[in-house]
């Protein structure tokens, strides 16, 4: 069978790449199912400081395009499309895209997540007319502008030093009266002459013309509402699972996170999860790495008993 696989992979980011890697030396048959450029969310990160091996950091899109290369030398099959079903057979899963179907032994999801919304008035007029959800996508686009970036954690942090480079000012806006990202982002950005904070206050409305010009600030203490004129708005606050496609397949939180056991099995046999779609407490490259080289392995296992040659 041409679209019959091993295992199939769906999500090439730093969970789905590690666990391709693994799967391919593995001598797995191993198709990898990502409806964009691999990279994932990692690839628009303009600097990881934190994953070992790196002492100076390391651009994001340069270390998944290592994990992408790492991933092909070992046999790893990747084809671009749209994965829109899951469907569990008695011994083989269908993945079903938008570029045909594939069938496989054992299937990994490594979908990620995608940026919430702030779902008020003027996002959807705007996105791409100013509104953003990735300064190092967008950033070079907003030179000398007057930018907000809303959030308070790692990457609204990181966003907003980001902009720095090309904005003529940054405010960041906090619904709260301090940030919770890590300290020593906390502490650049404080430091950083280009950046100011609004404290207690949210966005309820984007408003402007062709493009968006401003937004309305509403201060949480006295609900004031004032106008805040701006060219540029970087919404970072937060992320939700892309897992809408496993909808009552898998079991999964209120949010949509899947939940696994500790070796990313998911209630439905012979499916795996891993990387930021997996109900865990840390989102992160080095986790997301562990987690696709653990699924890979429990994939592994789970196939050579299928085939019955296991080794006892």
């Amino acid at each position: 069978m041409l679209n019959m696989f091993d295992v199939i992979i769906i999500g090439g980011g730093a969970a789905g790449l590690s666990a391709g890697i693994y799967t391919s030396r593995g001598r797995l048959k191993t198709l990898l199912i990502e409806k964009g450029i691999p990279g994932g969310s990692a690839a628009t990160t303009d600097l990881i400081e934190n994953y070992p091996g790196f002492p100076d950091g390391i651009n994001g899109m340069e270390l998944m395009d290592r994990f992408e290369r790492q991933a092909g030398r070992f046999g790893v099959e990747i084809v671009q499309a749209e994965i829109k079903s899951v469907k569990p057979t008695k011994d083989l899963i269908e993945a079903r895209t938008d570029k045909g179907n594939f069938s496989t032994f054992c299937l990994i999801v490594a979908t990620g997540s995608v940026p919430k919304r702030l779902n008020i008035p003027g996002e959807d007029e705007f996105r791409g007319k100013g509104v953003s959800y990735c300064a190092t996508c967008n950033g070079p686009l907003f030179k000398d502008k007057a930018l907000v970036v809303i959030g308070g954690g790692d990457a609204a942090v990181e966003e907003a030093l980001f902009l720095t480079r090309f904005a003529k000012s940054v405010t960041l806006i906090h619904r709260r009266d301090r940030l919770w990202a890590t300290k020593i982002l906390q502490e650049n950005a404080l430091a950083n002459p280009k950046i100011d904070f609004i404290w207690e206050s949210v966005v309820t409305e984007i408003f402007g013309n062709d493009k968006m010009e401003g937004i309305k600030l509403k201060d949480m203490k006295t609900k004031r509402v004032k106008d805040i004129p701006c060219q540029g708005l970087f919404i970072s606050i937060g992320i939700g699972p892309n897992t809408k496609f496993l909808e009552g397949v898998v079991r999964m939180d209120r949010e949509g996170y899947v939940i696994t056991d500790e070796n990313m099995k998911t209630s439905c046999e012979g499916i795996y999860a891993c990387g930021d779609c997996r109900k865990k407490l840390l989102h992160q490259v080095v986790t997301a790495c562990g987690d696709g080289a653990t699924a890979a392995m429990a994939c592994q296992l789970h196939v050579e008993e299928l085939k019955g040659i296991a080794y006892k």
